[in-house]
């Protein structure tokens, strides 16, 4: 009996002597609310265990974190939820029980939660993310044409409207007489707005970020697209938040998009570098070295946002299987060519033709899809321009005369899948 005794606070003094298992510390929150789906990450230095299950009445959805730390970082997250949070109403942070910290979302709709962990890359640490999607797919077809009919009826004059007191209004953009499919049928261009939300992109030494530049621009070109009789647009996203490389294209093609603009700004590690550049994709290698970087960074783009990899999606494998065909790349040629050739007129050309890469953003198997690099913000003086809304509206105009060259001369590469009236 005595020894026991002996056994068994020998064993007690032991488990007092090990030190208690440290709580993770929360070193930074960031939500990125969107129509398409809002995200919620959580970034610490060591990986968070979790586990995720969904309450009803009222509907509510439950993430417990094992063993993390409540500090003010993680206090002030709930203050981030704003009103106009499409799937948030509300959300709770608190002690569950001893080594639990529960955090308790009030939910506005039906949704569809991914929760999953990524590893440390770039600036980032351990980082747990939670997308937080719709019940039902945002569509963007019917939301192409709810915003048509929205800006129908702000266009109808009223009578103490500009138009109606005799202020005159922009003009726009002029359809090539060469294209009559231009007058007959609407014309649909999906302009993507690249990386965005966890993934910032490139940086100029004056703090301009590339995911801020190339939405000012996708904005400016789908009002001049949409301002152009027989053309619309559509933006692959058109606010803070990310979309992985193969969401892009699957968007595009859900949409039934006629072409697929990518706009970025690019950067090197020598701030002498600088010019736009136009690339289409390559069924093979690249076109130069430096294309093969630079597609090869590009790719990376999911790394740094954050791609829940547990989810197999068997669009990107269907699109590789795709590609064995050239027509729409040969079509994308030649888009970029017309696009380059307008590009001159704003900006040095890096290089003087078109070049091509593997970029993951290009690889749809039926639409003619091409990736602007605007200008180096890693140059001084063209992260200036690219931070001038002027030069902004320039690079935008080049773009949209570059699609309207390529629609003039190959009226029939074209498809039409979107049946509105002009």
């Amino acid at each position: 009996m005595f020894e026991r005794l002996v056994k068994f606070s020998l064993w007690l003094m032991l488990l007092w002597l090990l030190p208690a298992q440290a709580e993770v510390t929360i070193s930074a929150v960031r939500l990125w609310p969107a129509q398409e789906y809002t995200r919620l990450t959580l970034e610490s230095k060591q990986a968070i265990s979790y586990n995720m299950f969904a309450l009803d009445n009222p509907p509510r959805l439950v993430v417990d974190l094992d063993r993390v730390a409540l500090n003010a970082t993680l206090n002030e997250l709930a203050g981030q939820v704003g009103s106009d949070d499409p799937y948030i109403a509300s959300l709770r942070i608190g002690r569950y029980k001893p080594g639990v910290l529960r955090l308790v979302f009030d939910l506005k709709a039906a949704i569809k939660p991914q929760l999953f962990s990524l590893k440390p890359v770039g600036d980032y640490g351990h980082r747990l993310v939670l997308d937080i999607y719709p019940a039902t797919p945002v569509d963007p077809l019917m939301a192409l044409a709810t915003q048509m009919e929205l800006k129908l009826a702000a266009e109808l004059p009223g009578p103490g409207s500009a138009v109606a007191a005799g202020a005159s209004a922009p003009a726009p953009v002029a359809a090539p007489t060469a294209a009559p499919e231009l007058r007959n049928r609407l014309l649909l261009v999906a302009v993507d707005a690249g990386h965005g939300g966890e993934d910032p992109g490139a940086h100029g030494r004056r703090g301009t970020r590339e995911k801020e530049v190339t939405l000012a621009i996708a904005r400016k070109l789908k009002t001049q697209i949409d301002a152009t009789p027989g053309m619309r647009a559509i933006l692959i996203r058109d606010g803070d938040y990310f979309i992985p490389l193969v969401g892009r294209v699957e968007k595009a093609r859900k949409a039934h998009a006629d072409l697929f603009v990518s706009i970025h700004a690019d950067a090197f590690i020598k701030p002498h570098a600088r010019g736009s550049s136009v690339f289409a994709l390559s069924e093979g290698g690249a076109t130069s070295a430096s294309a093969r970087w630079l597609a090869k960074k590009e790719n990376e783009a999911d790394l740094i946002g954050g791609v829940n990899l547990a989810v197999k999606d068997p669009y990107l494998a269907r699109t590789l299987l795709d590609l064995t065909q050239t027509a729409t790349i040969n079509d994308s040629m030649k888009l970029a060519r017309h696009v380059l050739d307008e590009l001159q007129d704003v900006n040095t050309l890096h290089r003087g033709h078109v070049e091509q890469a593997g970029f993951a953003v290009l690889k749809s198997p039926d639409i003619p899809s091409i990736l602007v690099e605007t200008a180096f913000i890693s140059n001084p003086e063209e992260e200036k321009r690219l931070r001038d809304e002027a030069y902004q509206e320039k690079m935008a105009r080049a773009i949209l005369e570059g699609i309207q060259r390529y629609f003039a001369q190959n009226p029939a590469l074209s498809q039409r899948h979107l049946a509105l009236d002009n």
